[in-house]
């Protein structure tokens, strides 16, 4: 149960589902009802799509290219730890992609699902919590079902956006953003510590 708990947390840090809330409505100011729920439903099926993928293709990539399990964990860890260091001292998420992206009809894709929602840290989380190595077909089978459950909070909170940011302002979800951020450099250096121990094993 605990495992299940801290595979939940993980994947909602390098998600984000509250900072995806202030990018939405930024996006979206101005659109009906439907269009908005037409990109969220959007936004969270390409997501679903892009991690899925990861999860089945990413380490079938890896073996591809004879890149051992036990370096791309620690690569990813690195990428993972310095991902974490933007959402804690750099600009929040909300602040960062509300800056770059632009005003459009394919918001949905840009900067929703890609790099909001499916960030670079959840398509590496999906292939590191996904080892074929490590974990049983029925132990990655929860994780995926576990991941898609985020994306389906991060779908509800977007239908919801108005409301939830009423509450929490984008101030709260800044800070929201930024405690993610050290949850999640924690399990940024617990995966290094992992790859090294696993490398050295082999």
């Amino acid at each position: 149960m605990n495992e299940l708990i801290g595979t939940f947390i993980f994947f909602f840090a390098v998600i984000d589902p509250i900072g995806t809330i202030p990018v939405f409505i930024a996006f979206t100011n101005g659109f009906s009802s439907s269009l908005k729920r037409t990109i969220a439903i959007k936004a969270s099926l390409v997501s679903a799509l892009i991690l899925i993928f990861f999860v089945i293709a990413g380490e079938i990539i890896l073996t591809a290219i004879d890149i051992p399990l036990s370096a791309f964990q620690v690569a990813g860890g690195i990428v993972l730890f310095l991902f974490a260091m933007t959402m804690i001292f750099g600009e929040s998420k909300p602040e960062s992609e509300i800056k770059n992206a632009s005003h459009g009809s394919e918001v949905a894709i840009f900067p929703l699902s890609v790099p909001s929602i499916a960030s670079p840290g959840a398509m590496l989380g999906a292939v590191l919590m996904t080892e074929n190595t490590t974990y049983t077909f029925l132990q990655q089978a929860q994780t995926s079902l576990i991941m898609l459950s985020v994306l389906v909070i991060t779908f509800i909170f977007m239908l919801l956006a108005g409301r939830i940011n009423s509450l929490i302002g984008s101030e709260g979800a800044s800070v929201v953003s930024r405690v993610m951020g050290i949850i999640l450099s924690s399990v940024a250096v617990a995966n290094v510590l992992e790859g090294i121990k696993a490398y050295f094993a082999l």
